[in-house]
């Protein structure tokens, strides 16, 4: 067996109202903090619930809100000035991910000598940071507790992998209330999501025994999120989402997503179309890919979901999870092909390069070339 390494730096606090706890957390790194968020966070009055915690525990916040949805690295620099002249002591990312994806990048500048360009080139990561606090509002990262992330470079809007300093992330707060609220078949997608980086971190060359049992819990409650948007089932969606999202983060830290992962980053980072919409529609092609690459795994995803896998060949039950995941976006009503987002075919090449060229990639099961890349986005277009 391969060894395990592993570390996390956060204090990870989960459940609902844990944001109350942010006061207490902040405290701890100095008495005023900037507030990376996004503005939608104001219509459930959110940001205000958040600063007003961190007042009552004697904490000054600045709000730093100027994080749009299609938001490139460079607005950091911008949360890094404002940080840098109120001389907070500390960094707090509150909103989605690429709220958090920016709230990292301003705790890595905000106190140091590089800028966002030094990171995005993969120039050395400076020492000298802030300590930040991530208070996601969706429970669909990937990278919460990994020592990388990934950012959108505004140069070309390619998607770049950057490197954390290890004990960047201070405190890890996951509040299920704090959930966004989404229309039925966009919520749906998330659980699409979260299932593909689930099956790619369970497949990955990376896995353990250990990633393997947080990652088959997690493929497990996404299922019945799935199920119980389909069939109006009784299930606790935010609840469920918020320990499938833990889990997920948890499985695909200590094992590594994969090439959909990677693709789905890519096509939000270069169009305006939300991530889990992308993921959904390449989850069949790439669980397709899986069948040959790791035919037991998909097999095990299959009886996950419980398909009736019993008796039948590890062949057949691989071929179920692909079947099952179909079934599921035909019975949810979700879009099936990225060429219903109007994206042009021929724009896809430099972004299936950008995404194959993500260090993680690299743990697939089967050998991603950059044609193979392309090839997954023709096949989903």
């Amino acid at each position: 067996m391969a060894d395990i390494s592993f570390k996390l730096d956060p204090e990870i606090i989960i459940g609902m109202d844990t944001i109350n706890r942010a006061g207490a957390i902040c405290n701890l790194y100095g008495g005023r903090v900037l507030v990376a968020t996004e503005q939608v966070l104001y219509e459930n009055r959110s940001i205000e619930r958040l600063t007003t915690v961190l007042t009552d525990a004697g904490v000054e916040s600045i709000v730093f809100d100027e994080i749009p949805a299609q938001a490139t690295a460079d607005v950091a620099e911008a949360a890094a000035t404002l940080a840098r002249g109120a001389r907070c002591s500390a960094i707090i990312g509150f909103g989605g991910l690429k709220t958090q994806a920016i709230a990292r990048i301003t705790a890595m500048i905000a106190n140091s000598g590089c800028s966002v360009f030094d990171l995005l080139d993969g120039g050395k990561t400076e020492e000298n940071f802030l300590p930040f606090i991530a208070v996601p509002t969706t429970g669909r990262d990937p990278f919460l507790f990994s020592s990388y992330f990934i950012a959108v470079d505004p140069r070309d809007r390619s998607v770049k992998l950057i490197k954390a300093p290890p004990r960047l992330c201070a405190a890890a707060i996951v509040d299920g209330n704090l959930s966004e609220s989404l229309s039925g078949k966009f919520a749906a997608t998330t659980a699409f999501d979260g299932f593909c980086v689930a099956v790619e971190a369970y497949c990955s060359a990376r896995a353990n025994f250990f990633s393997d049992a947080l990652l088959e819990q997690a493929i497990c409650l996404y299922t019945q999120i799935m199920d119980s948007y389909g069939d109006n089932q009784l299930f606790d969606i935010v609840g469920g989402s918020t320990n499938a999202g833990f889990l997920m983060a948890l499985g695909s830290s200590i094992s590594a997503p994969g090439i959909g992962t990677a693709l789905a980053y890519a096509l939000n980072g270069r169009f305006p179309v939300a991530k889990s919409w992308c993921s959904t529609v390449l989850l069949p092609y790439i669980l397709e890919r899986l069948v040959a690459a790791r035919p037991e795994k998909l097999a095990r995803v299959a009886q996950l979901m419980g398909e009736p896998v019993e008796g039948a060949s590890v062949a057949d039950c691989a071929g179920m999870a692909v079947d099952a995941i179909r079934r599921r976006i035909g019975i949810l009503k979700v879009p099936a092909r990225l060429k219903e987002f109007d994206l042009s075919l021929d724009r896809l090449v430099s972004l299936a390069n950008a995404a194959q060229n993500l260090e993680f990639v690299a743990f697939s099961p089967w050998t991603v070339a950059a044609e193979d890349a392309f090839d997954l986005l023709k096949q989903a277009f």
